[in-house]
């Protein structure tokens, strides 16, 4: 039919686009190895912090004035921990044990093992923060309403933001220094200078999440600095860009490892 032969024409080159992009073998090794008993509670006591917080606030306090405070603070704050935390152990133990280079030795690109390992990460991001930014803004003002809808958004973003960030520099600098580097980033760039200093924010993942949460939930007391489009612009430069160096940068692991 020819009806069939135009959507079978459209089909290929999408198929072309996302062919080999990701390895289910790879997603499915990290993902065993990032939820062990230790990491998934580690994952899980942000999550609960934060809808615990929001539930005792709202039984106990009569303001409104909290909820962009708190969650918008103290919310996105968790999801940069826990995407610090998820982006650095999908890759961070097999670089550290060795056995990252059985990985590389295996005919899977680098480029499939960077997106597999990044896929999963978000994944894994979005189910113990940014789900719970929703529940926990749900608490505060509402299932339906343009704060917690506009939160969820906001972090979804951000895990995919965040996440290529740590992800690259796990590869990078090795997972103990990214560690390091990473909190580093998120309490003293994103925590002190971008609140501080004007023009800071743009090169703030937390500010590039809060001004797409805040094209939704239209509340000056996110403190959203950037425009939408701003936000959005950077955020995927800076996702394309980091995922970019990551995969680079570990093609030239495994050369180093076998010279060494």
């Amino acid at each position: 039919m020819p009806g069939t032969g135009k959507h079978e024409g459209a089909a290929r080159p999408m198929r072309g686009l996302f062919a080999g992009a990701f390895n289910g073998v790879v997603m499915r090794i990290t993902l065993r190895a990032a939820m062990s008993r230790k990491r998934a509670l580690l994952f899980a006591l942000p999550a609960i912090l934060l809808i615990g917080i929001s539930a005792l606030l709202k039984a106990t306090t009569k303001s409104t004035a909290w909820p962009p405070e708190v969650l918008g603070i103290v919310g996105y704050l968790l999801l940069a921990l826990t995407a610090l935390i998820v982006g650095g152990s999908v890759l961070g133990a097999e670089m550290d044990d060795g056995s990252i280079l059985h990985l590389l030795a295996t005919p899977v690109s680098r480029r499939t093992i960077v997106l597999s390992k990044y896929l999963v990460a978000v994944a894994l991001t979005v189910a113990f923060a940014a789900i719970p930014e929703y529940l926990a803004g749900a608490i505060a003002t509402g299932a339906s309403s343009r704060l917690a809808i506009g939160l969820l958004v906001g972090a979804l973003a951000g895990a995919a933001i965040y996440n290529a960030l740590f992800l690259m520099l796990t590869v990078v600098l090795s997972p103990g220094p990214a560690l390091a580097i990473g909190l580093l980033y998120i309490l003293l760039w994103e925590g002190l200078l971008a609140s501080l200093v004007p023009g800071v924010g743009l090169l703030s993942a937390e500010h590039y999440s809060l001004a797409i949460a805040n094209s939704i939930a239209h509340n000056g007391a996110l403190h959203a600095d950037l425009s939408l489009g701003t936000g959005t612009g950077m955020g995927i430069a800076v996702t394309a860009v980091c995922l970019g160096l990551a995969t680079i940068c570990l093609s030239g692991f495994s050369v180093k490892s076998d010279v060494a």
